[in-house]
């Protein structure tokens, strides 16, 4: 892609149950309370939960992402409940190649939002809007090799484990795992949907 920045995004993509949007200013209270109350659930896997030491650090941090969000140079977005509106955890398409057309889908969820399918249909939404509108030819996951959950996201949105990229991801205390690597390429991308019609 020759112009990122010239590309007209929507501001929300809907599912049945789940709405994923870009962040606004005034989201980072919201974000804050989410982290907040899932510290010992996200920190193994998440480094970044440490950053969110009050709401203003949230903020902060919010603002900072509708800035990358202006410049294309990071897609991240909050994961909200359909029908109440509730700020439920964050996504996004991350490390961005437009050059190769290559997106990495992130993911995590407060505690109290588990278990009702809100991961999965964000990253069946986020997959297809990264097919659909940006003409991906490369979406992947990676996740830690011991983050179960993550990785049953992955399989359950039926991408492919490419396989174990070692020593290659850090958790909060700097400890090195060896992750796990999933994508989906057009071709499967294809069939994946192809499958579901």
């Amino acid at each position: 892609m020759e112009a990122p920045i010239l590309l007209d995004l929507p501001e929300e993509l809907i599912g049945d149950t789940t709405v994923v949007r870009r962040y606004r200013s005034g989201d980072g209270p919201a974000l804050f309370e989410a982290v907040d109350e899932s510290r010992e659930h996200i920190l193994p896997w998440m480094p970044w939960g440490n950053v969110h030491q009050t709401p203003d650090d949230s903020e902060k941090l919010v603002r900072t992402w509708v800035a990358r969000w202006q410049l294309r140079e990071d897609l991240p977005v909050g994961m909200f409940e359909r029908d109440t509106g509730r700020f439920l955890g964050g996504a996004g398409l991350h490390r961005i190649d437009w050059h190769i057309g290559a997106f990495e889908i992130g993911y995590w969820i407060r505690r109290t939002g588990e278990g009702r399918g809100h991961v999965t249909q964000t990253v069946q939404l986020l997959t297809s809007f990264a097919f659909k509108s940006l003409n991906a030819n490369r979406v992947f996951i990676r996740c830690a090799a011991g983050n179960l959950r993550s990785a049953a996201v992955a399989k359950r949105a039926g991408f492919i484990y490419e396989g174990s990229i070692r020593n290659s991801i850090k958790d909060a205390d700097g400890n090195l795992h060896d992750a796990l690597m999933f994508s989906l390429i057009p071709e499967d991308w294809t069939a994946l949907a192809d499958r579901h019609m």
